[in-house]
């Protein structure tokens, strides 16, 4: 009975996933002119690692064919690209030479990331809502 719902589980851990994703986006966007931020220097870009979700040892004991269902955030990482150097000599974080050392990070890269990100949640949905309709159609089978 697992099987009829595991293509939406899997689908549940990709939207999981997504969310987490654009969240960082977001926050990346929200941050691309912090120049000082407490462990000193400017935002550090953050980016996920996504990989395969491995079956719990629990899955494992009922089915020792259990493969990787679905997308597990493995984990999120900071840039370790050097800032951008900007000649603002007003600016209060300005070195000697008027540089301030602004986050690398790219608005327009952080907009098609985002937009990535966005289509391949709207592609879990739809993978979701078609699993519902062939449950649906079983059932009227079974009348």
């Amino acid at each position: 009975m697992g099987s009829i719902f595991a293509s939406m589980e899997i689908s549940a851990t990709a939207l999981a996933a997504q969310r987490t994703r654009m969240n960082l986006i977001a926050e990346n966007l929200a941050n691309a002119e912090v120049t000082r931020t407490p462990s000193g220097g400017p935002y550090r870009r953050k980016g996920v690692v996504l990989g395969a979700r491995e079956p719990s040892a629990f899955e494992t004991l009922l089915n020792s064919d259990a493969a990787p269902g679905g997308v597990d955030v493995l984990k999120i990482v900071e840039s370790q690209a050097s800032p951008n150097l900007v000649y603002n000599p007003s600016h209060p974080d300005a070195d000697t030479n008027g540089y301030v050392a602004m986050p690398n990070i790219n608005p327009v890269m952080e907009m098609v990331d985002l937009m990535s990100a966005s289509r391949a949640y709207e592609a879990n949905i739809s993978a979701i809502q078609i699993a519902k309709g062939m449950m649906a159609k079983t059932l009227e089978i079974g009348r």
